[in-house]
């Protein structure tokens, strides 16, 4: 099999409620099917961002800095021009039927017909305080003929479409905007807005689960975002606001312990699974200062996740419900987000769904370090912004947002900095130590540390 490199890098930053995260990459063309190489990865915890909305600016940019720094550091180049993933709670999606009468009744539809009518979309009138993200067809109508799912080359005089129109309160896509104007010194650019959940399926569905019919089910840190796509096209957009944040505040509130003692036993040692845990397992975590360290049972930190998982799986179903396609999901769900690698989570949301479930991990990724780095469902989002550089969300159209907003650079990263070149054998070059600490060196920090002393069989 061969493979060709494009010189294109794109970059997507995922701006989430627990991290900011940073991916570079390029398409690798290979003969069977195109691959994404990973050059760079910064990854920050997020204290700006709360249930997936922009509530203080300055943190943002901060780790947005410290972000695109380390990707582009990895990468060997200087990062101008990203992919912005967004979501918030406060999101919302309408269905709108739209149409237009055709100036060329005689000639074949086109590509610019089919971009007047979504123009057109743009104008709709929308609830005052909001603004429209999105605009995506669903089903076009050809003259008196419904249900058709790509209209380009058909005779027709009235071209119509049902559309998902997704808002946003203004205010909230406005402050992200704000934290990438005013990232890496004011020249930090950016090419595309794409909602959070549409770049994860980018990242892990297949085109398969698609026609289908799939529910994506995203579990980030402050949100749970849902997109339901059947015959290829998006159906149903919904917005959850409780994720992974919910199940650390349970366990803060329930083991009595501090936030990010909640945070840490949630990843090191949570099972969406009781019965894993031995009745006398507990982990010991250190207490405030002159006190004892406190000693949690894991099996109730698995019976306050379980619980809120159900719970969680229950809203999905619901949402599922009230879309409409409950019996045309072939492909059942896919879990994606950082909290859908918690285990046995497949397992509660097939109870409480009575549906096929699988966790969403990014594919399609050349081998190399980074790649193994990412292949995890915490950053489908960021990979899915880096693919949204080389096709579109939608491929019968060729935007997605509003083409009429003021134009900006096209996703092309600047020209690599020049660095010593590399000569086996030769030793790094010194570094200072006010330089930042970075993201590989915390990870390798936090598993070390001893900050969590395990203690099994304790009576």
């Amino acid at each position: 099999m061969t493979a060709t490199k494009s010189d294109q890098i794109v970059v997507g930053l995922d701006i989430g409620s627990t991290k900011v995260c940073a991916v570079a990459g390029r398409l690798i063309r290979n003969k069977d099917f195109p691959t994404l190489e990973v050059l760079g990865v910064g990854r920050v915890d997020s204290g700006g961002v709360t249930r997936g909305s922009v509530v203080n600016i300055n943190k943002t940019v901060s780790a947005i800095n410290q972000a695109i720094e380390e990707a582009g550091n990895q990468a060997d180049i200087d990062i101008g021009v990203v992919n912005v993933g967004f979501s918030s709670n406060t999101i919302s999606a309408r269905r709108q039927v739209g149409s237009i009468t055709r100036s060329s009744p005689g000639d074949e539809i086109t590509p610019s017909d089919i971009e007047h009518l979504l123009s057109d979309m743009y104008r709709t009138v929308i609830p005052p305080g909001n603004e429209i993200v999105h605009v995506l067809p669903m089903d076009f109508t050809v003259d008196n003929e419904p249900g058709v799912e790509d209209p380009v080359g058909r005779n027709g005089v009235k071209l119509g479409a049902d559309f998902q129109i997704i808002m946003a309160p203004a205010n909230a896509a406005l402050n992200t905007k704000k934290c990438i104007d005013r990232a890496a010194d004011n020249t930090l650019k950016r090419d595309q807005l794409v909602l959070s959940v549409l770049a994860s399926g980018m990242a892990v569905l297949t085109e398969d689960e698609k026609q289908a019919g799939v529910a994506l089910v995203d579990i980030g840190g402050g949100t749970t975002d849902i997109a339901i796509y059947h015959r290829n096209v998006l159906r149903y957009i919904s917005i959850l606001p409780w994720a992974g944040n919910s199940l650390t505040n349970d366990i803060e509130q329930g083991c009595k312990v501090l936030r990010n003692h909640a945070e840490q036993i949630k990843i090191r040692f949570g099972n969406a699974n009781p019965a894993d845990s031995r009745l006398n397992e507990v982990v010991s975590v250190p207490g405030l200062v002159n006190r004892t360290p406190k000693d949690v049972l894991l099996r109730n930190v698995s019976l306050i996740m379980e619980d809120r998982l159900k719970e969680i799986a229950a809203l999905v179903q619901a949402e599922i419900l009230r879309s409409g396609f409950e019996h045309k999901l072939l492909a059942g769900i896919v879990l994606t987000g950082g909290t859908a690698s918690t285990p046995n989570i497949e397992s509660i949301f097939k109870r409480v769904t009575n549906m096929d479930v699988r966790v969403g991990y990014p594919e399609w990724l050349e081998h190399n370090g980074r790649a193994d780095l990412v292949s995890d469902p915490a950053y489908a989002t960021a990979l899915g912004l880096v693919w949204a550089g080389f096709k579109q969300v939608d491929e019968r159209v060729s935007f997605i947002s509003d083409p009429n907003r003021t134009a900006e650079p096209a996703p092309v990263a600047k020209p690599p900095i020049q660095k010593p070149p590399y000569r086996p054998g030769s030793p790094p070059p010194p570094q200072d130590e006010a330089s930042k600490e970075g993201w590989f060196s915390k990870v390798k920090k936090f598993f070390s540390g001893d900050d969590f002393i395990e203690k099994k069989d304790t009576y």
